[in-house]
């Protein structure tokens, strides 16, 4: 079946002078090898240099977030599928302080916590050869179960995992690195609409037009679904028959180079 998916020099420029922010995941869509990469970053700065809203969202961790939250240049970081968000209260400094709400309350959180801990035993002992994330130590509302970072799962092995999740009441997504499960009704899409409530005073819905969704695997899905712009850096091919809501756009590079494309589609509309 051919692609759903249009090269990214078919977005209409006229479209892309319209938009006002950008929503993009982090794992493989900005990093490339596990780091962002010095053009990916130049991306962001110019970016936000233009005018527009740079905003983060991701499976990642709080404790892993909070460092690039204070040194890229971006908004804000939502991390934990929309659980919470890293805000720079001093964007210009590498090492300032970030504001950081929740969307669930302290005795909620502590709760789910306990219950979390107790099925990621369960997941490690009825899954032969799973692992925790190594980034599970930063985690504060959900749990992480690596499939391609440092170790590599068979796909039975991570629908086994998802099951698993799902019968215990969480909901399971699969990023293209980790097998994340949670409770509560966030997702990336409700973590979106409530950062633009909480940093911008506005709503999502009515503006969705001038925004623009970049990312890579199925756990991106729902964005792809609600955002009439959105984007795939190339390496999105790699789950591409899994995909039931594809980007509209695909970019020819991968990972970061691949933002960096997105970058430039955007501020060639803007140049002069």
């Amino acid at each position: 079946m051919p692609s759903s998916m249009r090269p990214i020099s078919e977005w209409p420029a006229e479209a892309r002078r319209q938009i006002t922010g950008v929503f993009t995941d982090s794992d493989h869509t900005l990093t490339t090898s596990g780091a962002i990469t010095p053009d990916a970053l130049q991306a962001l700065a110019d970016l936000k240099a233009a005018g527009l809203h740079v905003i983060a969202i991701t499976g990642r961790p709080v404790g892993w977030s909070e460092p690039f939250a204070q040194s890229w240049p971006v908004d804000a970081i939502v991390a934990e599928n929309g659980a919470v968000a890293l805000i720079p209260v001093r964007p210009e400094l590498v090492e300032g302080s970030v504001h950081k709400p929740y969307q669930q309350d302290a005795a909620t959180r502590a709760v789910n916590f306990a219950r979390m801990q107790e099925i990621a035993r369960r997941i490690l002992r009825d899954v032969p050869g799973t692992q925790l994330a190594q980034d599970s130590p930063g985690r504060e509302t959900d749990i992480a179960i690596d499939h391609s970072e440092f170790t590599h799962l068979a796909a039975d092995k991570i629908a086994q995992v998802v099951q698993l999740m799902q019968s215990e009441g969480m909901n399971a997504s699969v990023s293209s690195i980790h097998i994340n499960g949670w409770f509560g009704a966030h997702n990336k899409w409700e973590g979106a609409r409530w950062i633009v409530r909480e940093l911008l005073g506005r709503e999502l819905d009515a503006e969705i037009n001038q925004w623009v969704y970049v990312g890579d695997s199925t756990n991106d899905q729902i964005m792809f679904e609600h955002f009439p712009h959105s984007v795939g850096v190339a390496n999105i091919r790699r789950f591409e028959a899994e995909l039931t809501h594809s980007p509209r756009y695909v970019t020819l590079s991968e990972r970061g180079a691949g933002f960096v494309e997105l970058a430039t589609a955007l501020l060639g509309t803007r140049a002069g």
